[in-house]
C-alpha cells in the first residue's frame, strides 16, 4: 500500500473519529456530577490516570522499555504535558464542578475551539479556509444557543462565581495542551505516549492529593468511588485521550479542536439518559447549526 493511500486512510478514520470522541468526552460531566460529595477532587483524578496508565501498560511496555528508553530525550515534555493535561484539566475541572453550573461550564469552554484553532495558524502555521473560518463562528452560536436555552437574554442572568475560576484554568490547560502535543513531535505511538504523558500527569498529581487527602475534609473511598475512578479512566480517560491523539496527528490542532463544539449537544443526550434532563427545542436548534458546521470545517478541499 502506497503513501497515499496510507493516508487518506488515516483520514477516514479520523473523520470517523472526530464525531465519536465528543460522546466519549461528555461522560466526564456526568461523572463530574455524580461525584460531588462521593470521592474528592484530586483523588478522582489520581484514580482515574493511574488506573488508565494501568490498562495502557501491557499494551506498551514494550516500546517504553524495551528499546532503550527512546523518550528519554523527551522527559520534561512529557511532564508539561502531563501537567496541563491530566492535572489542571482533570482535577481543577472536578474542583470547579462544586462551585459553578453544567451552563458556565459549557460557555467557557466553548471559547477554547477558537483560541487552539488560532494558536493553531500563528504558532503551528496550519491554515484555516474561509470555509472553515465561517463553521466555526456557525458552530460557536450553536453552542451559544444552547447555553443560552433559545433565548439570548438568557446569558445576562448567568452569574459567575469562583468556580469559575477553575474552569477557566482547565479550559486555558486545555489549549497549552493541545497545541503543546502537535508542536512537540514524539518518536513514541500515540498509545505508548499516552501512557508516558499520564506518567508525568500523575507525578505532578500526586502531592496535591496527598495534600488534600491530609488537610481537607475528603469522604471515604467506596465502591461508588471506586466505579466512577474505573468509568473516568475507561471512557473519557484512555479511549477519549488516545483517540484525540489520532485526531491531532491526522487531522491537526485546529480541526480536532472542533469536537469541543459537540460537548453541549452530546452532554444533553447524556444528561437525558442518565440523569432525566429532558432536553428541549433549543437543543435541536444547536444541534442544527454545530452539526453541518463540523463537517463544513473538517470536508477534504
Amino acid at each position: 500500500m502506497n503513501d497515499a493511500a496510507v493516508l487518506a486512510g488515516r483520514q477516514r478514520r479520523a473523520m470517523v473519529l472526530l464525531w465519536i470522541v465528543p460522546a466519549l468526552w461528555s461522560s466526564n460531566y456526568i461523572i463530574a456530577r455524580l461525584a460531588d460529595g462521593i470521592v474528592a477532587p484530586h483523588a478522582l483524578a489520581f484514580g482515574r490516570w493511574a488506573l488508565a496508565l494501568v490498562l495502557m501498560l501491557p499494551f506498551v511496555w514494550r516500546e517504553l522499555f524495551t528499546r532503550g528508553l527512546p523518550w528519554h530525550r523527551e522527559w520534561w515534555q512529557l511532564l508539561v504535558l502531563g501537567a496541563t493535561g491530566m492535572w489542571i484539566c482533570g482535577a481543577w475541572v472536578y474542583l470547579g464542578g462544586q462551585g459553578t453550573t453544567a451552563a458556565n461550564m459549557a460557555l467557557i469552554y466553548a471559547a477554547t475551539p477558537v483560541a487552539i484553532a488560532v494558536a493553531g495558524t500563528k504558532l503551528l502555521h496550519e491554515r484555516m479556509s474561509r470555509s472553515q473560518g465561517v463553521a466555526v463562528v456557525f458552530a460557536l452560536a450553536g453552542v451559544v444557543y444552547i447555553i443560552a436555552k433559545g433565548d439570548l437574554a438568557n446569558l445576562w442572568s448567568l452569574r459567575f462565581n469562583p468556580g469559575d475560576g477553575w474552569i477557566v484554568g482547565a479550559a486555558v490547560s486545555w489549549v497549552v495542551y493541545s497545541v503543546l502535543l502537535r508542536r512537540w513531535p514524539s518518536v513514541l505511538s500515540p498509545v505508548a505516549r499516552l501512557a508516558a504523558i499520564v506518567a508525568g500527569g500523575l507525578l505532578v498529581l500526586l502531592p496535591f492529593t496527598v495534600a488534600e487527602a491530609l488537610w481537607t475534609p475528603v469522604p471515604p473511598l467506596g465502591a461508588k468511588a471506586l466505579g466512577l475512578m474505573a468509568l473516568a479512566a475507561l471512557v473519557p480517560g484512555v479511549l477519549s485521550y488516545t483517540a484525540y491523539s489520532v485526531l491531532q496527528r491526522d487531522l491537526g490542532a485546529a480541526k480536532s479542536a472542533l469536537l469541543l463544539y459537540l460537548a453541549p449537544v452530546y452532554g444533553g443526550i447524556a444528561g437525558w439518559l442518565v440523569l432525566g434532563e429532558r432536553p428541549g427545542w433549543h437543543h435541536a436548534v444547536g444541534a442544527a447549526l454545530i452539526l453541518p458546521s463540523i463537517w463544513l470545517a473538517t470536508r477534504p478541499r
